[in-house]
């Protein structure tokens, strides 16, 4: 038997893209291709909808946006005068 020598052997990194990456390329591109074939599918639909959007938007964004009118709980007042 003869004793082989691997000390000037070095492990070549990996070209290419990695298995998760292939993985996450699959499912973009089935969730694209499903996708388009809802759409066509549905086309009526989705833009019979469409028509809603403004409607619907409205009122979504004045209860989720009004955060920033001043509407500061507890604390003073900002024209309290305080005595120092």
């Amino acid at each position: 038997m003869s004793v082989q020598d691997h000390s000037g052997y070095r492990e070549r990194p990996q070209e290419g893209v990695s298995t998760k990456a292939k993985g996450g390329l699959v499912l973009i591109g089935f969730l694209v291709i499903a996708g388009a074939l809802l759409f066509t599918e549905h086309r009526a639909h989705v833009l019979g909808l469409l028509v809603w959007l403004p409607l619907i938007a409205c009122p979504l964004m004045h209860f989720f946006m009004h955060g920033g009118h001043g509407h500061h709980h507890g604390g003073g007042r900002p024209n309290d005068s305080r005595s120092a």
